[in-house]
């Protein structure tokens, strides 16, 4: 069972720990171990980093707190393209485009708080230029 469990650990799979009474605990999963080049937040946590700076609220942001902001922003792209990506399925297409992304805001609940943003760029305003930071 040690060898097992010693084999298990290294390799990013869930393993069984005995308990006190001697038997199999729940299935844990382990942490991945650390492969060359993974890296842990897909968005560069420097420019994360520059965009709270440019926030006049903030005065100090830890590099946890960037790194979280970071995993945030990431798990946030990722639900939103996925919802837009089924709005494109709806049209038989593969390819998202800018309407994808309006139905996936109107359609779900949890993106209410970008319809004010989204009128607002309906109404005309342009994007904000992000590459200055």
């Amino acid at each position: 069972m040690a060898a097992a469990a010693a084999a298990a650990a290294g390799s990013g799979t869930p393993r069984e720990e005995e308990g006190p009474a001697g038997e199999a605990a729940a299935l844990q999963p382990q942490a991945p171990t650390s492969v060359p080049g993974a890296r842990l937040s897909r968005l560069p946590l420097a420019r994360v980093k520059a965009l709270v700076k440019a926030d006049p609220d903030v005065t100090l942001a830890g590099q946890e707190a960037i790194f979280i902001l970071a995993r945030a922003a990431e798990l946030f792209v990722e639900t939103i393209a996925k919802d837009a990506y089924c709005c494109a399925q709806q049209g038989k297409r593969k390819t998202l485009q800018r309407r994808d992304l309006d139905n996936a805001i109107e359609a779900v609940d949890e993106f209410a708080f970008l319809e004010e943003s989204y009128s607002v760029v309906q109404a005309g305003v342009q994007w904000c230029d992000l590459s200055s930071l």
